[in-house]
């Protein structure tokens, strides 16, 4: 990942992250030499998003069949909190 300070941005702009980013869409924002933020591009942010949805999606099948998620009505769950009482 590439790294750029945060002077550089303030004195050049936005403009000053395009070299940073065009590696792999990733720069590393420095703040008196201390690692601060972390800037993508959209298609890395959305890479990254897609892949935790695809993570979700997997652990929520996992639970599934593991008999870890109740497929009742919210009726049916209504009741069975009322009954519990």
């Amino acid at each position: 990942m590439s790294s750029i300070a945060a002077a550089e941005i303030k004195k050049h702009g936005v403009s000053a992250l395009t070299p940073a980013l065009e590696a792999d869409g990733e720069a590393l924002i420095t703040v008196r030499g201390r690692e601060g933020y972390v800037v993508m591009t959209v298609e890395k942010y959305n890479t990254l998003h897609e892949a935790e949805l695809a993570q979700a999606v997997r652990e929520t099948r996992a639970d599934y069949e593991a008999g870890r998620i109740d497929d009742r009505t919210v009726d049916d769950h209504m009741r069975r909190l009322t009954d519990d009482v």
